[in-house]
């Protein structure tokens, strides 16, 4: 009798667990993952801010570490498998290069025009103008050493890769973006042959999303260490200074992307807002851990699911990282004009274009090296005025909330360079709801269809199932045609052996009631539908 009770008890037990849980995964779904890196930012903020001893532990800042190097080390296989996979679903190297081409054009286009803005904030605002600042030589020594040795010549030179397998143990994007581009063209030249490694590569990089999206799981931790770590340690108070060159930086990189990246945008048929809303959620994170690399796949995989092509993303999202640097370039010419207003150093028209022309060089050849900003700065006053290298020392302690805007404005400028070199190239798997409703409804219009690899391998597919439907149809058909032939030679065996029959028994059937033959005809063996007989003499 005990046992009725405690089976509803237990089954009444098992209901409740379970909606536990669905009300459970209701509240997560509510508060998607931007929300919750949004969260983790203000409470590390105010961790630094009231408990800056707590938050200057070195277990505190290992959460933030730990989450970018987690992202790190996805990245390379990332971009190889998108690279590689979009070549060969191009199977046109002369359109790759044109892609490479148009990309390089356009990030060399607008980082001038970052490069200009910056020069002209910083002339407009004069944020350096009064400040008599103690310089540390020796804080900022050690990166005018390490500017020595990324020259344009090292940039090039560190492309090749020494081995395959040190590129990506090392992370270096651009060694591995060069290897991933040979290695695509060579799958091209082997075509069919290799038709399984192309679906492997498609798997591997679709495993590695996966990867990602776990990652992207921990991104609150990160964002929540990251935070707290940068301002127990520097201080809120350090920003009250130099408070005017960090609000010009700002306010130089958020026009940069209203106006520039906005007019740009609007030209192509872009929405700059809709785009900044729809990778927020890689803003924010990036805000939080002053790291592009750390938003670099979401970012790829965030641009393929909006409608770019996948050869698109795989070529001009990487080399944005190390080609269109534009957040970095406004840093460089603001904070060059700012050392030298500090310092007292004039600088005529010739040496604000020699800056402009520099730091165009050096911008390039500190991709991929940790403190690249820092870096390039002291190449530009290193080449410009060596005088002004130790001015790096007053910079030195705001960098990191510098570093965050540089790392915001570029995240962005890549972004929309994928996008405009898509529309450019015709690159669109679909509409995605970034375009302009005006330019949405034009396509829809014309009903243009996309000519990206992806969709026309879908429609080459396509067409051959309908060639298989088309080749069954035909066998079908036939098979019928002969069933058709052996049911016909049936009936004729059926009608003769019937008539046979007929004539054998001719007199008994006349004895049993049928009328009898006509006499004085020919033999006829044709069927008399009004007796039910066969027409005989």
């Amino acid at each position: 009798m005990s046992v009725g009770p405690r089976s509803t008890q237990r089954e009444g037990t098992t209901v409740t667990t379970m909606s536990q849980r669905l009300r459970a995964r209701r509240c997560v779904c509510r508060f998607p993952l931007y929300a919750q890196v949004l969260v983790a930012i203000v409470a590390g903020i105010l961790l630094g801010w009231l408990a800056p001893n707590v938050a200057s532990n070195p277990w505190i800042k290992a959460m933030g570490t730990l989450f970018v190097k987690m992202v790190k080390m996805v990245i390379a296989p990332i971009i190889f498998c998108t690279v590689v996979s979009g070549i060969a679903h191009v199977a046109d190297a002369a359109k790759v290069g044109r892609v490479a081409m148009k990309a390089i054009i356009y990030f060399e286009v607008i980082s001038t025009l970052a490069l200009v803005i910056g020069l002209l904030a910083a002339e407009l605002v004069q944020p350096g103008r009064g400040i008599n600042a103690t310089l540390d030589p020796a804080a900022a020594e050690k990166f005018a050493k390490d500017s020595e040795s990324h020259s344009t010549l090292d940039f090039v030179s560190n492309i090749i890769p020494a081995t395959v397998v040190g590129a990506f143990a090392e992370g270096e994007i651009l060694q591995v973006l060069f290897f991933s581009l040979i290695f695509g063209f060579a799958l091209i030249g082997q075509g069919d042959k290799v038709e399984v490694l192309h679906t492997l590569v498609d798997q591997v990089g679709h495993a590695m999303f996966g990867v990602v999206g776990i990652v992207m799981r921990f991104a609150p931790l990160g964002a929540f260490g990251a935070m707290a770590f940068t301002v127990g340690k520097y201080g809120i108070g350090t920003l009250q200074n130099l408070m005017g060159l960090v609000a010009t930086n700002y306010i130089a990189s958020f026009l940069f992307v209203v106006v520039v990246l906005g007019s740009v945008g609007l030209i192509a048929g872009v929405n700059i807002f809709r785009l900044l809303l729809y990778i927020k959620q890689e803003i924010l994170l990036a805000l939080a851990t002053s790291s592009s690399e750390s938003v670099l796949p979401s970012l790829m995989q965030k641009l393929e699911a909006a409608g770019l092509s996948k050869p698109v993303v795989g070529l001009v999202v990487p080399l944005g990282y190390s080609f269109n640097l534009d957040g970095t370039n406004i840093y460089m010419t603001l904070t060059t004009l700012f050392i030298s207003q500090a310092m007292g150093v004039e600088l005529t028209l010739g040496d604000k274009l020699k800056v402009l022309s520099v730091a165009m060089l050096t911008s390039k050849g500190a991709a991929g090296v940790a403190g690249a900003g820092f870096i390039t700065l002291a190449a530009t006053l290193g080449v410009i005025h060596p005088e002004m290298v130790p001015g790096m020392a007053m910079v030195l302690g705001i960098d990191k909330f510098m570093g965050e805007c540089r790392t915001l404005t570029n995240i962005c400028g890549n972004a929309i360079a994928a996008v405009v070199v898509a529309i450019l190239e015709g690159e669109l798997d679909r509409v995605p709801n970034l375009l302009s409703r005006k330019v949405q409804e034009s396509l829809a219009q014309r009903r243009v269809k996309p000519v990206s690899a992806d969709r026309q391998w879908i429609e080459d597919s396509v067409s051959e199932r309908k060639e298989q439907a088309a080749w069954v149809q035909n066998i079908q058909k036939k098979l019928a045609e002969e069933k058709q032939k052996e049911e016909e030679a049936s009936l004729d065996r059926f009608y003769k052996d019937l008539r046979g029959r007929a004539q054998i028994q001719r007199t008994p059937l006349s004895q049993q009631g049928y009328p009898s033959p006509q006499t004085g005809s020919e033999e006829s063996d044709e069927w008399n539908e009004s007796d039910g007989g066969f027409d005989s003499p």
